[in-house]
């Protein structure tokens, strides 16, 4: 019996869950030989959504094949679990919604989570542990870091870098960059909710509205 767990059973894991299920469903086509469940690290664990909810020493106690991914907006606990359950003999996959769209020669590093309506265009490289939340788009030649996140409907126009850590918010925009001069969202940064961004943003900098500048808040 293969083991698929949702780390984090709030309200992106309980939108993921649907998402996964799915899609191992549509690869493995005898459910008796998997089971898909949460995984939490402390907390009620009733099940939810019709899933069962055992905790992270429990899932790696398990015997069998042990597969994860970490539906947690949160870098830093992203990364902490993600290193720990590997370095513990599981195994990370990534969730690609069966309606996301992947054009050509395009690298998505494991732990992956595409949502429903995503798009990744072409030419494009992305790291470990991205997520990338409904109707977002990566355009080509773009270059993704690891533990990046993106919001719902986050536009990232080509030859932009993100680099790790970086958090994009719901409907921000990241004009196009050059083979010259790409865009350079640096590492830790976070753009708000709504933000247009025409220039390269600092490492663990915020910026803010249209065009986006550093919040000083």
């Amino acid at each position: 019996m293969e083991i698929f767990a949702i780390v984090g059973a709030g309200g992106f894991g309980r939108e993921v869950m649907p998402v996964a299920k799915d899609m191992l469903t549509s690869t493995k086509h005898n459910a008796s030989t998997f089971e898909i469940l949460f995984v939490v690290e402390y907390g009620d664990t009733k099940p939810i959504n019709g899933h069962r909810v055992i905790t992270a020493n429990e899932f790696l106690a398990s015997k069998g094949e042990k597969y994860f991914n970490v539906a947690i907006a949160d870098y830093k606990a992203r990364e902490r679990i993600s290193k720990t359950f590997i370095e513990s003999g599981a195994l990370p996959f990534s969730i690609i919604s069966r309606n996301s769209v992947c054009m050509s020669s395009n690298e998505i590093g494991e732990g992956s989570i595409l949502c429903p309506f995503t798009t990744i265009t072409s030419n494009v490289k992305i790291g470990k542990f991205f997520h990338a939340n409904i109707y977002s788009y990566v355009a080509h030649d773009c270059k993704i870091g690891d533990y990046v996140t993106f919001g719902p409907n986050v536009h990232c126009n080509g030859r932009v870098i993100i680099e790790d850590y970086a958090y994009i918010g719901t409907g921000a925009i990241i004009k196009d960059g050059s083979d010259s001069k790409p865009i350079i969202i640096g590492k830790g940064a976070v753009v708000g909710m709504g933000a247009v961004v025409t220039k390269s943003v600092a490492s663990f900098t915020t910026v803010v509205g249209n065009p986006a500048l550093p919040n000083h808040l």
